[in-house]
């Protein structure tokens, strides 16, 4: 058989058109909200607090934020044309922005902060609507590897968290809870079956809270204090709009940022589809091009309110993962709690009052499925000695310059230490291997025409002059010109079902690989994914016609793989063509 059979279905027990009970829902979305809160609000007033700001800007840009993200979670749950992925992608803080934060706001203030933000969320738009022609750089092995480095750029923040109990606790505080919370929490998830399972987290969160309150770590004093609503006076910094020299001199380095972080939506767009369902699919770019465009807006919103800037939380796709559940009324409900939370500072102080060590070790459970889940990434979209290569270069790299073991002396100023960001330095790393080998490999060939039946013998013309150039085979350049004259009877097919057809554009790019060929065949979008319908071929009596079943079948029978990129503006099916002794 030419393509790889369908992966087994997972454990998924609700996906995200389904409606979980509302116990289930407000329950997630509460432990979604208790897990990342903390976070949300910390990094703004870690930030400021570095840069000496005030503690009035402190508190107004901790409202702010919970608000931004609160909203911008919503947006990616609910999906809005095309804003937003329609999964559960949580929103808040994004730590990348620390390190040009602090030097932004100590050489211009909190005005200068906010208008770099606004000018460098617009990357973002330009990113997602743009994202097809950067499908070759944005790989599964670049998402893959970014996801990766999420957690190793994570973990010496979570093992600080550990051991973080004040000076006058018991030594054995910080252990135990953090035993506790990691133990009960495992325990509920490898063992527990049915609805038990989804509550693995809060179970060991709440199992570290008991423990961490029996040394006194739990502070119940602050939860009395606090007041049910309110919210901090105004200290909105506005915009700086001089365009002095040092908005030039930081603008590199927050572009730089924005495009990291927009690397790591796109592997959060990636993975969170590839948790959500029971029966596997293709990954849809549209719902990868909304998250961008609803990080882009988050952005925005944070520069104009004058916080901290927005980034998809990965933890939300390892707890889909350990629960099962990836219904969009979560996404909603951790939206609205968010929210909500920013005029409830009792439940805010109440989320904030569990111990460093129970959120740590709640958090390592967490970072250890997502680093499993960027690996998965990385195998899935095909893995041979370059990917291999620049997977493991930039991992190594990224980890070697987070813990500083690489060359600290020559870039711990840089950019305001920018470079010690392992995810920023290893997805910049991976993004320039991938670019080097696009830009040295073998030259590709292209045809342009209309599609529709009169491009079938310009096809076969392309593909046999491409065989002969090669010095392929007969047989082989049989199977290329079967692969384009499938393709081609595939897309018209497709075409027929739209009621805007005529007209439409192919571009067909060729690429020699040793003895093999890459395909890509681009054309406006359609509806249906053509991984999915090759994958469902047989299962569904009457879905597809016979014939077009039938060039399904022939094309699953040549190509060694089929891929479908599914864009807003274009449509992208790479078809990859090896000799017959290699299928």
């Amino acid at each position: 058989m030419a393509s790889t059979p369908p992966a087994p279905a997972r454990s998924v027990r609700y996906e995200p058109d389904e409606r979980p009970p509302a116990a289930v829902t407000v329950g997630l979305a509460w432990q979604y909200a208790a897990m990342t809160v903390a976070p949300i609000v910390f990094t703004p007033a870690i930030m400021i607090r570095a840069a000496g700001g005030s503690e009035a800007y402190t508190s107004w840009a901790a409202f702010t934020v919970l608000l931004v993200s609160g909203m911008t979670t919503l947006m990616q749950a609910v999906r809005l044309g095309r804003l937003g992925a329609g999964y559960i992608l949580m929103m808040g803080s994004s730590a990348t922005f620390v390190a040009v934060g602090v030097t932004a706001i100590e050489q211009g203030g909190p005005g200068l902060f906010a208008t770099l933000i606004v000018v460098s969320s617009l990357v973002q738009f330009a990113l997602a609507a743009k994202l097809s022609l950067l499908r070759r750089i944005f790989t599964p092995t670049v998402t893959g590897t970014v996801i990766m480095l999420i957690s190793v750029t994570l973990m010496p923040i979570i093992f600080d968290l550990l051991r973080a109990v004040p000076e006058t606790a018991s030594a054995a505080a910080a252990p135990v809870s953090a035993v506790a919370t990691l133990g009960v929490t495992a325990a509920v998830v490898l063992r527990a079956g049915g609805v038990w399972r989804l509550w693995g987290p809060a179970i060991g969160i709440a199992a570290g809270c008991a423990c961490s309150a029996a040394f006194g770590l739990y502070d119940a004093r602050t939860v009395a204090e606090a007041s049910w609503v309110g919210w901090p006076g105004v200290a909105w910094p506005g915009l700086d709009l001089s365009f002095g020299p040092a908005f030039w001199a930081l603008l590199p380095a927050f572009v730089l940022v924005t495009i990291i972080g927009a690397v790591e939506t796109v592997g959060d767009g990636v993975a969170i589809q590839r948790a959500s369902w029971r029966t596997p699919r293709a990954v849809d770019f549209r719902a990868v091009q909304g998250a961008v465009t609803a990080d882009g807006v988050g952005n925005l919103l944070s520069g104009l309110a004058g916080t901290m800037p927005n980034t998809t939380y990965s933890s939300s796709i390892a707890v889909a993962e350990i629960t099962g559940v990836a219904a969009r009324s979560v996404g909603v409900g951790i939206g609205v709690i968010f929210v909500s939370l920013a005029f409830l500072p009792k439940f805010m102080a109440a989320i904030l009052a569990i111990p460093a060590p129970v959120m740590g070790a709640s958090a390592l459970a967490t970072m250890a499925i997502l680093f499993a889940l960027g690996m998965k990434i990385v195998v899935q979209g095909g893995i041979d000695y370059r990917k291999s290569l620049v997977a493991g270069v930039a991992f190594w790299v990224g980890s070697g310059f987070q813990s500083q073991s690489i060359f600290a002396d020559y870039y711990s100023e840089f950019w305001g230490g920018l470079l010690q960001n392992g995810m920023t330095v290893g997805g910049f790393t991976a993004i320039l291997l991938t670019l080097f080998l696009e830009l040295t490999g073998p030259r590709r060939r292209r045809l342009r025409t209309v599609l529709d039946a009169g491009a079938h013998p310009k096809i076969r013309t392309f593909l046999t002059d491409l065989a002969a150039r090669r010095g392929w085979s007969g047989e082989m350049a049989e199977r290329l010109r079967a692969v384009g004259e499938e393709t081609l009877l595939t897309l018209l097919e497709r075409g027929e079902r739209r009621p805007a057809a005529q007209g439409r554009r192919l571009l067909l790019i060729a690429r020699a690989d040793g003895a093999a060929a890459d395909l890509e065949f681009i054309a406006s979008p359609g509806e249906e994914n053509l991984e999915d319908r090759m994958a469902m071929l047989g299962s569904r009596a009457g879905a597809t016609g016979v014939e077009e079943e039938a060039s399904l079948r022939l094309l699953r029978h040549y190509a060694s793989s089929v891929r479908h990129q599914q864009y807003h503006d274009t449509d992208v099916i790479t078809v990859r063509v090896e000799p017959a002794a290699s299928v």
